[in-house]
């Protein structure tokens, strides 16, 4: 694999950034007075929070080369970022914060303002439903929060914050270039007396470097907040987004080999389309001098469509039992619809010399169905390769259909408890349980359904030693845990292709030991923290048996994360991060054997120089560690691993009058990598099918040029 900017070079510069970070520091972002929500719910004062917590700022994601956020996590929050679908984009993208490898999606929970925005599926967040421009901050909290936030929260949160204020902001941008790519964003914020309207929109395009990867999405938001005096508020926000994106597949062989930009032969001409929409509303009241009460309520309302041509085609009806040749079965149009609906009030008592105390409940309900659509050449290769009978299928036509629904209660309480002077103790409870019901009728085994009521704990306890101004460590123990998704009550069944319906499974369940703090020397900070987690009930898809179920064997993970910000000089900032992690059966025949798309190593550097007040200059450098393919643990020993790589990015800005304008060349050494592989069943031309290698490539080298307009 060819990588421009060799790990010597990438070593040497973070080292330099390392070694500068201890000079100066003058960042808004990480200063005593930051106020944070994501470490009780509440408002709260950074240096509080007994967490590793990194607070990116509007100002941050202006300055950086991102046009999406899952951009803007990986170059600035350090993140690992995997995307099977490439692209500038970044629709589908799948953010791995603790070494959770192919289920980070459910172990990462995203909030918007505080209320959770992943689907109740396995698909990604839809991060195109969140304007770029709407966001003020956003909260990266490392480490387990299932006592504030519940189900999901077992590697880390993010929280995106949107409520920018009562300031005046009006301001258009605009960013064209390779791939045809075009990114258009907008915010309106207008304050009269004391209502507050922001909206925000954005509109993304690209043709895709792939063959079959073109993608286009659409968002538009609009948000009301009413202040009732003091710290008082209501607010209301509604959102829209659509997305249509092509799905070129993976490719055949280990990263780097194949035609990285040719797509898939059975994914020529398939792609996703999603439509989302809902209403998120809120309150914050003032109960007297000691008490505060804050309620959160969401719905949301997602379809999305799944389109395969190929299996319509006569191409795809060839299969010889005679020769070995079994035809994989696979629906031509595939429909998801579901909802789900929070409500979450929350009261917040301060008592003096004997701390806070919080208590609160959440509801959640949400449903999804989904029903598959065979074509006419799918019926007759079932009716020629496997007909009706105890080793066919169920019956003829084909019919496919799954329903599941899930009804969540929760109550929490946290307390912060001051000891001496400088030192807190914090902890926390909640009760969980869930009510999951699911049917449905697969091509296999036909009617199949299951019923369970299943609940879960979560705790913490830690605490916080604030020594000197600035200065502070924490030590902590937490449990947190997370619930199947829906889907992952289904399989595949190893007949021919087609889902086949597993059970409702166990919540998955994981202790952590944490040991960090944050410390600002010569005025630059530096935030770190120490863990190691032992999980049990692992919720995992195991590629050989082609089904999910919870894993009888422990999985420890060890690691370490640190972040360091500092303005060297006036003129320059530079930035630096890094998480060094291990993921790993912790007995069982797979002792010691890795957990895939777990990389050992992630380093992150940024810097941005101002030439002159109008002119500035930056970069960032990302390193990820290599890290295996996904695949049975039993193929294990026998595999490659995926290839470590390094993507930089730079530009350069010009500011004049209201005008903004900026070049950035993305992946400027021109490395080939891939995010996510795997090993394990590919279909391939006329029935071939058998077990390969699979990646997907990632773009090479771009060029954009970016406008923005302030109108105040």
């Amino acid at each position: 694999m060819q990588q421009q900017l060799s790990k010597k070079k990438i070593a040497l510069f973070c080292g330099a950034v390392l070694t500068l970070g201890f000079t100066h520091h003058v960042s808004a972002q990480n200063a005593q007075s930051t106020v944070i929500v994501s470490g009780s719910r509440f408002e709260e004062n950074l240096n509080e929070v007994p967490a590793n917590v990194q607070v990116i700022t509007r100002e941050e994601i202006a300055e950086s080369t991102s046009t999406n956020i899952p951009d803007i996590l990986s170059q600035i929050g350090g993140l690992n970022v995997r995307n099977t679908n490439g692209g500038q984009l970044n629709l589908g993208a799948t953010i791995d914060m603790g070494g959770y490898g192919v289920t980070a999606n459910s172990t990462t929970l995203v909030l918007i303002d505080g209320q959770r925005i992943n689907p109740i599926d396995s698909s990604s967040v839809a991060w195109e439903s969140i304007p770029l421009d709407s966001i003020n901050r956003i909260e990266i909290l490392h480490g387990g929060a299932s006592v504030q936030y519940g189900n999901g929260a077992v590697g880390g949160v993010i929280n995106i914050i949107t409520n920018g204020g009562k300031k005046d902001l009006n301001q258009l941008s605009t960013s064209y270039g390779s791939f045809n790519t075009l990114v258009n964003n907008a915010i309106f914020r207008s304050t009269v007396d004391e209502t507050t309207l922001q909206l925000s929109a954005n509109t993304s395009n690209s043709n895709g470097w792939r063959q079959n990867s073109a993608a286009n999405a659409y968002a538009f938001d609009a948000k009301v907040t009413q202040s009732l005096g003091g710290r008082d508020n209501l607010y209301a926000d509604a959102f829209y987004s659509y997305s249509n994106q092509q799905t070129p597949g993976g490719v055949v062989g280990q990263v780097g080999q194949g035609d990285p930009q040719a797509a898939k032969f059975n994914n020529i001409a398939s792609g996703t389309t999603a439509n989302n929409s809902g209403i998120r509303a809120g309150l914050a009241k003032d109960l007297g001098s000691n008490f505060n009460l804050e309620v959160d309520s969401f719905y949301s309302n997602k379809t999305t469509f799944f389109n395969q041509p190929y299996y319509s085609s006569e191409a795809s009806g060839i299969g010889d039992p005679a020769n070995g040749q079994y035809q994989y079965i696979s629906p031509s149009f595939t429909k998801f619809q579901g909802w789900q609906g929070n409500f979450s009030p929350r009261i917040k008592g301060d008592f003096g010399s004997f701390g806070t105390s919080i208590l609160g409940y959440e509801f959640n309900k949400a449903s999804q169905s989904s029903g598959n659509t065979y074509s006419a050449v799918m019926n007759q290769t079932a009716a020629n390769v496997y007909p009706p009978g105890p080793y066919g299928v169920a019956s003829l036509p084909l019919q496919s259909a799954a329903n599941a629904s899930l009804y969540n209660q929760s109550i929490y309480f946290i307390q912060k408890l001051p000891i001496t002077n400088g030192i807190d103790l914090n902890g926390g409870y909640r009760y969980q349980t869930q009510s999951a019901t699911a049917n449905g009728t697969d091509i296999w085994t036909g009617a199949a359904s299951d019923s369970q009521t299943y609940s879960a704990n979560a705790g913490d306890i830690a605490l916080n030693f604030k020594y000197l101004e600035g200065q502070r460590i924490y030590i902590k123990w937490n449990q947190s845990y997370r619930f199947p998704n829906i889907d992952e009550f289904w399989g595949w069944s190893k007949n021919g292709g087609g889902s086949t319906f597993g059970g409702i499974l166990k919540p998955q369940t994981a202790q952590t030991y944490e040991l960090g703090g944050n410390w600002q020397v010569l005025k630059s900070n530096l935030t770190a923290s120490v863990f190691t987690s032992v999980s049990q009930n692992e919720i995992l898809y195991n590629p050989a048996t082609f089904i999910n179920s919870n894993s009888p064997y422990d999985i420890n993970r060890n690691g370490a994360i640190f972040n360091i910000l500092s303005a060297v000089t006036p003129r320059l900032s530079i930035g630096a991060g890094g998480t060094v992690q291990h993921a790993f059966y912790a007995n069982g025949p797979y002792q010691s054997q890795s957990i895939p798309q777990v990389p050992n190593l992630l380093l992150n550097a940024r810097a941005t120089y101002m030439i002159t007040s109008q002119w500035s200059i930056g970069g960032v450098i990302n390193y990820v560690g290599s890290q295996h393919y996904d695949a049975s643990p039993t193929d294990y020993n026998s595999l490659a691993v995926m290839p470590s790589y390094t993507v930089a990015d730079i530009y350069a800005n010009y500011k004049l009058g209201n005008w903004e304008t900026r070049l950035t060349v993305k992946n400027v050494g021109n490395a080939q990598y891939a995010t996510y592989g795997g090993y394990g069943f590919v279909t391939g031309p006329n029935s071939n099918n058998g077990s390969n290698y699979f990646y997907y490539p990632n773009d090479p080298r771009s060029i954009f040029i970016s406008a923005k307009y302030s109108f105040n």
